[in-house]
């Protein structure tokens, strides 16, 4: 599904490259997670996939061709601070959006060069949506389970309900990928929770690829870690401990359990009543 073969990236040639001499291989059905230290390249590495960057050296394929003839097949969800809150606008038709471009005319694909860029720009002038696009905005809605929301202005709801609106619209192009960037910033740990089983669900119809600072749900939810700090690496789950984290932040970091509270007694693990 997405292969990088000795890719090079650099925002400035008299800097360290952002990226430097990766090759990744992630296949159909994938839940992967991308992690790693702020600077380190992740939104890069989203850019180069998504082919909103181009290499200075290597080769990016999505879908076994170019990032840019494949990019439909996407489903892309920003993180929520590039998101403008204050545009007055429903949730259904943030949710509808998602339908933009999604349909070519035949005359459209028949034709080429020149033509085929006038042709895909006026359909792009001239796209409305139908009963079918509202329909799959829909069915996008109770799926993400916020389709009692859809008259709600999109910019009154909590974080994490603007998360589910958000992936909704992706999910309404119907792609075979999604692309989630940092997920669960502003929200709380209690709808993370859900929100990452409603993720494995989705898991069953498309394969995903998420960038997260939340390391705790890299061994539970995920198959795959992508390890980012200029040069890429790729683990599956069970590779995943504390030696790899120290290795790929480069300083120690302290990892915090989630499966136990803290009493007068110390620790006490909420399974079993007894001390962890």
């Amino acid at each position: 599904m997405i292969r990088l073969e000795n890719v090079t990236y650099s925002y400035d040639a008299d800097r360290k490259p952002a990226l430097e001499n990766v090759d990744l291989t992630i296949p159909r059905g994938e839940f992967a997670s991308i992690v790693g230290p702020n600077g380190g390249g992740k939104t890069t590495l989203i850019r180069l996939i998504l082919g909103l960057l181009k290499p200075q050296s290597g080769k990016v394929l999505l879908f076994g061709d170019d990032p840019e003839k494949s990019r439909l097949r996407v489903g892309y969800t920003p993180q929520q601070a590039r998101v403008d809150f204050k545009f007055p606008i429903s949730v259904f038709d943030v949710v509808l959006a998602g339908r933009f471009g999604t349909r070519k005319s035949s005359q459209t694909t028949e034709k080429k060069g020149v033509a085929r860029f006038l042709a895909s720009t006026r359909d792009r002038l001239f796209f409305r949506f139908n009963a079918d696009d509202r329909e799959k905005a829909l069915a996008a809605l109770e799926r993400m389970e916020v389709a009692d929301l859809r008259d709600k202005p999109f910019g009154d709801l909590s974080g994490g309900q603007r998360q589910r609106v958000l992936i909704a619209r992706a999910l309404c192009s119907e792609p075979e990928l999604l692309v989630l960037d940092e997920p669960t910033n502003n929200v709380d740990p209690s709808s993370a929770e859900r929100f990452y089983e409603t993720l494995a669900d989705l898991n069953r119809d498309a394969s995903i690829l998420m960038v997260s600072h939340d390391l705790g749900v890299v061994s539970e939810r995920v198959r795959s870690v992508v390890c980012v700090n200029r040069v890429v690496r790729i683990h599956p789950t069970s590779e995943f401990n504390g030696d790899l984290v120290r290795e790929l932040y480069r300083s120690d970091v302290r990892c915090v359990r989630h499966d136990h509270r803290c009493s007068e007694a110390g620790h006490v693990c909420e399974r079993d009543g007894g001390g962890c």
